[in-house]
């Protein structure tokens, strides 16, 4: 067995963000991930031409097979169906009404297969005045609110590349949904559809910050809290060589231990909780760290509850002596792949491999899965 999810069919209609994204998550448990793609063309090539992300290199495809169909030809619609009849699972990532006019929907589905969970991925969800518009990451975190906390103060908000809405929010709230129903299908005998939006699940990771708000200890001022480096003992800080150090030292114990090691006199420095004096204290901690590189704070604060650590880039993670006893990352045909997550001692995940742009036929697929 390879994965706690071997055995697992899923049909994927091929899409942007969280869709690719979900597929990954799913295939490394060891489901057998085929992605529906459009029959390739010249218009297809040159949009790959003009992303620039070969086949080889597409890393949320890795262990994903991929069949050619037209979904508009009633053949190439006809072969989804059986496919879908067989399959587990079945993801599309289409504006509210697409999948039906294609003859797609659940509806279309569930007389074939009565077990089949029907994933709906997408930004604002199926339903609502906004259900569907356009959109990307950066819209549907600003349309949960949660956008608005990610600030400096007096500066304006900072998107998180898209590692929030589509990959947290989106594919991976979507494979714990996907989870949870194929658990229910194998008690119930039956199947269910999932309206995974990725506001929805940005709205849900808000759930401790909503409480810390109702309880009067997060205001709605970004940048003025603990977390949001508003705090100066959370926070970034730049080194002698042009480097960061990220610092983390919340608690008293964890504060002390960090000042302790800065090598200059903190005996006058303001309390840690004055808050009145965070300008004053970053400014002092912002001097002290400016003294020494990256590396040498490493060395300083490696084995201690300090709370500290360099900020590293993706290579340099990679080669971390930490990260790289536990194969954090491995290169693939030259690729830096993230190892699976989480891991499983009777079930392990598939080790990463380089994703193929090779197209089976539906037919091969159809016997794979019967």
């Amino acid at each position: 067995m390879t994965g706690p999810l071997d055995g697992v069919k899923v049909l994927v209609l091929a899409g942007m963000g969280p869709v690719p994204y979900v597929s990954m998550l799913l295939a490394d448990m060891g489901a057998d991930v085929v992605r529906v793609v459009r029959p390739p063309n010249r218009a297809a090539r040159a949009l790959g031409a003009t992303v620039g992300l070969t086949d080889e290199k597409d890393v949320v495809n890795r262990a994903v097979s991929a069949v050619a169909v037209d979904l508009k030809d009633p053949e190439g619609k006809a072969a989804v169906v059986r496919l879908a009849a067989d399959a587990d699972v079945f993801i599309e990532g289409y504006r509210p009404g697409v999948a039906e006019r294609l003859g797609l929907g659940p509806d279309d589905l569930r007389p074939h297969n009565e077990k089949l969970v029907y994933v709906r991925l997408t930004g604002y969800g199926q339903d609502g005045p906004r259900s569907r518009d356009a959109g990307h990451d950066i819209n549907y975190v600003a349309q949960s609110g949660a956008l608005h906390a990610m600030a400096r103060e007096g500066e304006g908000p900072r998107p998180p590349i898209n590692l929030l809405g589509d990959y947290a929010a989106g594919g991976a709230m979507g494979a714990y949904g996907i989870a949870c129903a194929l658990v229910s299908a194998a008690r119930t005998g039956r199947g269910q559809v999932i309206d995974a939006a990725m506001v929805d699940g940005v709205a849900a990771l808000t759930a401790k910050l909503q409480g810390l708000r109702a309880a009067g200890l997060y205001s709605d001022d970004p940048g003025t809290n603990f977390l949001d480096s508003g705090a100066p003992f959370y926070d970034t800080y730049r080194c002698a060589d042009g480097r960061y150090l990220a610092v983390g030292a919340l608690e008293p114990d964890f504060y002390r231990e960090f000042i302790s090691r800065l090598g200059v006199d903190t005996d006058q420095w303001p309390d840690q909780e004055d808050r009145s004096e965070w300008a004053n204290l970053r400014k002092l901690i912002g001097d002290a760290v400016s003294r020494r590189t990256r590396d040498e704070w490493a060395a300083v604060f490696n084995g201690t509850d300090a709370c500290v650590t360099p900020v590293l880039t993706f290579d340099e993670a990679a080669l971390d002596p930490h990260n790289a006893e536990r194969g954090l990352y491995r290169t693939v045909s030259g690729v830096l792949h993230p190892f699976p997550a989480p891991r499983f001692s009777g079930t392990p995940a598939r080790d990463p491999q380089a994703p193929t742009g090779d197209l089976l036929d539906t037919a091969a697929v159809a016997a794979r899965w019967n």
